[in-house]
Formats: C-alpha cells, structure tokens, sequence
C-alpha cells in the first residue's frame, strides 16, 4: 500500500522551508531556500514538490496574510514591509499549479498547531506558540482549532507598558514601541548597542525582556487561557530568560487568577525549529480528514 504524501511550506521573511512527509508531521525530505522575490522563490518551490505526487500541501506564512474565506484576497500576503510579496496570491499560485486541497494558516500558527500534535503541547488541547527572534509573533490552537477568525492573531504588535529604565524607542515601522518594536532581537541590540548573543552574561538586558515578555505572556494568559504557553525564536535560545519570564509573570499576574505550575506552562518548543514545518505537515493532512 502506497502511504500518502503530503508537502509543507514554511514562507519565512527570511527563508522558506519546504518538505515532502506523511500523515503525522514526519519528513522525509527537506529543502531550504532565500526568501528574495516571489517569481525566484516560488520558482525554486515549485522545482522542489515537481518531483513529487502529493495529496495535499500545508503553507505557513509570513504574514500579515489573510485568512478570511469570505475576502477577495483570501490567500494572499498582505501589507508586509518585505515589498515585493505585498498582495502576493501566494494560495492561488500554489493551487494553480497543483490542482489538490491547499491549508493555509500563519508560520507561528502552523508552528503552534506543530507542537500540540508533536511537541511540548502533545498533552494538551491549547496552547499559545510566540517566537521572538528578528520579530515576534505567536500563533495559538484553542480546543484543536487553529485561532483564526476575521483575520489571525497579531501577537506580537499588542501595546506593552515600559520598563521605568527605558529609554528606546522602539524599531517597529507601524508602532514603534509595541511588543515586537521593543523586545525583539533588534530592540535589544540597539538598546544596548551588541547581538544578544554577546550580552549573556548582561542581567540587566534579560531583566527588562523578561518585563516585556511576561507582559504579553499575562495578556495571553487572561484572554485566551492556553493550557501551555511555548516559547521560540533566536532570542529565547538564552535559556536564562525562561526563569525570569516565570518569575516576572507570576508579579504582574499579582495572584488575580490562579497559574498552572509554571515549569509545566511556559516551556521550551519541543519540535526545536522544527515546529512549523512540521505544523504545515499536519495541516496539509488535515485538508484530506
């Protein structure tokens, strides 16, 4: 019996990530190309997954990108800053030329989606993925379901109070000093002038992340109410941060709602960076169900 292949695309502002595996996430091969321009890109894509019959293909975007079924521009990437995929019909072009049923969600939801099927999330039914490298963005399942409604979550563009040492402003273009423009990696090298790689030893520069993130780890926390919160991207490879998120939540949280144990609720991503990759697996198996 021939078992069912499946392709996965996870469309980085960076990079694209694309795999051929089965029906549980596994891959069984793997390309990695640059993000440049979609007739470059897209091309590379489609050189890949030719070579291959598939069932159906998993996409995980860059965003923002919209989602809404309803819209004109379902499938599309929409106001990104990476100006050559702006209103990009990113689903369509893969439909047309594949002719089989397409998923298509964000890279952190496809990563979220990931690790609740095969990750640090396998024991539960929701959780809340946020990745904080370059930029930040989270993505979350709720009971099974990929959160998507009008549109998909933003969560690394919600409004943080400052740290009473701040003096950044923020890099974000849209609003300066929200989530992404004051706590991702960027914030934190012009704020104190090195990569965070070199500041480990710094106490004072994971101190006032963990400020920003616990912030929005609460907010998360309050609305959503995740069984697991996952946290990724290159910032939160300074495994010393963790601690202190835990800790900086438990203050801002000031005992209004009760907390899971806190070890068990914000953890490290158990797929590594394979999250979203394998996400887009998943959902590309979950167009046949």
């Amino acid at each position: 019996m021939v078992r069912k292949m499946f392709g996965a695309i996870e469309a980085g502002g960076t990079k694209f990530v694309c795999a051929v595996g089965n029906e549980d996430g596994s891959v069984l091969e793997r390309i990695s190309l640059p993000t440049t321009t979609p007739e470059e890109t897209m091309k590379e894509v489609f050189d890949f997954f030719d070579a291959f019959e598939l069932k159906a293909i998993g996409i995980g975007s860059f965003g923002p990108i919209d989602v809404n079924r309803q819209s004109d521009t379902y499938g599309y990437i929409t106001s990104t800053p990476k100006t050559p995929w702006k209103f990009y019909n990113f689903l369509g072009a893969v439909k047309d030329r594949y002719q089989i049923p397409v998923g298509w969600t964000t890279d952190v939801n496809a990563a979220a989606l990931g690790e609740l099927m095969k990750g640090a999330a396998q024991d539960v039914d929701s959780c809340v993925y946020l990745t904080v490298g370059t930029g930040v963005g989270g993505g979350a399942v709720i009971n099974g379901k990929l959160l998507e409604g009008y549109g998909h979550p933003e969560m690394g563009h919600i409004t943080v109070e400052q740290h009473p040492d701040e003096t950044f402003e923020g890099f974000c273009p849209y609003h300066g000093n929200c989530l992404e423009g004051i706590a991702a990696g960027p914030a934190i090298e012009q704020r104190f002038g090195q990569k965070g790689h070199l500041l480990a030893d710094k106490k004072e520069v994971w101190e006032m992340e963990a400020f920003y993130l616990a912030q929005a780890l609460m907010n998360y926390t309050l609305i959503l109410s995740p069984e697991r919160i996952i946290l990724g991207g290159g910032v939160m490879k300074q495994q010393q941060l963790y601690p202190l998120v835990r800790e900086e939540l438990v203050r801002q949280i000031n005992g209004y709602v009760a907390l899971p144990p806190l070890e068990e609720y914000i953890v490290t991503p158990g797929l590594g960076d394979n999250a979203g990759i394998t996400g887009c697996l998943l959902l590309a198996a979950q167009q046949l169900s």
